[in-house]
C-alpha cells in the first residue's frame, strides 16, 4: 500500500436510496473541481420489471449544482442488492467507470450461473478502468488509491482519498456489523483480513459505508472512523480473532435470505452497469435460475 497523506480532506457528499438501503457518495474538492460518484443507484421494480433515473437525477443535480467536472464512476463491487445507474452517468455528466480487476472472476462464476450469451466477455472490458491493488489515480488535486478488500465478493475494492476510505460493502456501522460471505466466491476468512487492512489505518481516518441497515432505535448513519470501528464493531472489535469472526459469520449467513434484488443487480452489474442485449423482438431480458443457487 503506497503511502498517501492523510491530511487531505475531501468534501463527501452522501445520498441515502432508502428503497434499497445503499449510500452514493460525490468525492469532490470543492465547487468547480474534479469529482468521483461511488456505487450510484438505478431505480428497479421488479414487480414490472421497470427502470427509472430517480436516484442517478439526484446526483446529478448535485454535481450540475456545484459545478462538478465528472471524471470517475467508482464501483465497490458488482453489487447484488441494486442496480447500477452508471452509464446513465456518464452518458450525462462524462467520467470513467472504474471497478477492481478481480470482475473477472465475478464475470466467470455468472456467466456459468446465468447461462449467459456467447458474446458476453469475462474480461472486464465491459469497464472503462479495472484497478489493481495499491494503485493510485488523480481526481483533479485530488488522489486516489486502491484497497483490494475481498469476503463479501472476490472483487471487492475500497477506494481512499485523504482522510476518506468508502469501504464498500466490507463493514457496515459498528453496530451492524460486516458483511455476509455467503455468496459464489465469498470467503469469511478473506473478510477478516480486509477488516483488518481497514482498521490497521490511522485511527482518525473517516470510512464510508455503501449501506446502512439501522436498529430501530438510531437513524440511517452512513460515516465513521477506524478508532469506533476498532472499539465498538460487534463483529471485529479489537480482540476478535479470525476463527471467531468465521464462526460467527458462517453461523449468522446460513440464517440471511438472499437480497430481493440478487439475482437482476448481477446479471447488469457485471456489465458495468448495462442492461442485458435486446433479444429479436426488441426487448432485454433479465433470467431467472431456477434452483441454481
Amino acid at each position: 500500500m503506497t503511502s498517501l497523506s492523510t491530511t487531505t480532506q475531501p468534501q463527501v457528499h452522501g445520498m441515502f436510496d432508502p428503497t434499497t438501503w445503499t449510500v452514493t457518495y460525490v468525492v469532490h474538492n470543492g465547487p468547480g473541481s474534479e469529482c468521483a460518484i461511488i456505487d450510484s443507484v438505478l431505480d428497479f421494480d421488479p414487480k414490472s420489471g421497470r427502470t427509472q433515473y430517480a436516484s442517478a437525477d439526484k446526483v446529478i443535480d448535485y454535481v450540475r449544482t456545484h459545478d462538478l467536472k465528472m471524471q470517475w464512476i467508482l464501483e465497490t463491487h458488482a453489487h447484488a442488492d441494486h442496480l447500477s445507474a452508471a452509464p446513465y452517468l456518464r452518458a450525462q455528466l462524462g467520467g470513467k467507470i472504474g471497478i477492481g480487476g478481480h470482475i473477472t472472476d465475478v464475470q466467470k462464476v455468472f456467466k456459468g450461473i446465468f447461462n449467459l450469451e456467447p458474446g458476453f466477455k469475462q474480461d472486464g472490458s465491459q469497464f472503462d478502468r479495472l484497478f489493481q491493488e495499491g494503485e493510485t489515480f488523480p481526481l483533479g488535486a485530488l488522489s486516489g488509491e486502491v484497497m483490494f478488500v475481498p469476503g463479501h465478493t472476490p472483487a471487492c475494492a475500497a477506494y481512499r482519498f485523504g482522510d476518506a476510505v468508502f469501504v464498500g460493502d466490507t463493514l457496515f456501522m459498528p453496530d451492524v456489523g460486516t458483511a455476509r460471505c455467503d455468496f459464489p466466491g465469498g470467503d469469511a476468512r478473506a473478510l477478516y483480513a480486509s477488516t483488518r487492512k481497514l482498521l490497521s489505518l490511522p485511527p482518525e481516518t473517516r470510512l464510508f459505508m455503501c449501506h446502512d441497515y439501522p436498529p430501530t432505535d438510531r437513524p440511517v448513519a452512513f460515516e465513521t472512523t477506524v478508532a469506533e470501528q476498532r472499539a465498538k464493531n460487534i463483529h471485529v472489535h479489537d480482540g476478535v480473532s479470525e476463527d471467531e469472526f468465521v464462526a460467527m459469520r458462517t453461523k449468522r449467513d446460513a440464517t440471511l435470505d438472499m437480497p430481493t434484488l440478487l439475482l437482476p443487480s448481477v446479471q447488469v452489474n457485471i456489465r458495468a452497469g448495462e442492461l442485458p442485449p435486446k433479444e429479436d423482438n426488441g426487448v432485454a431480458y433479465l433470467k431467472i435460475p431456477l434452483n441454481a443457487l
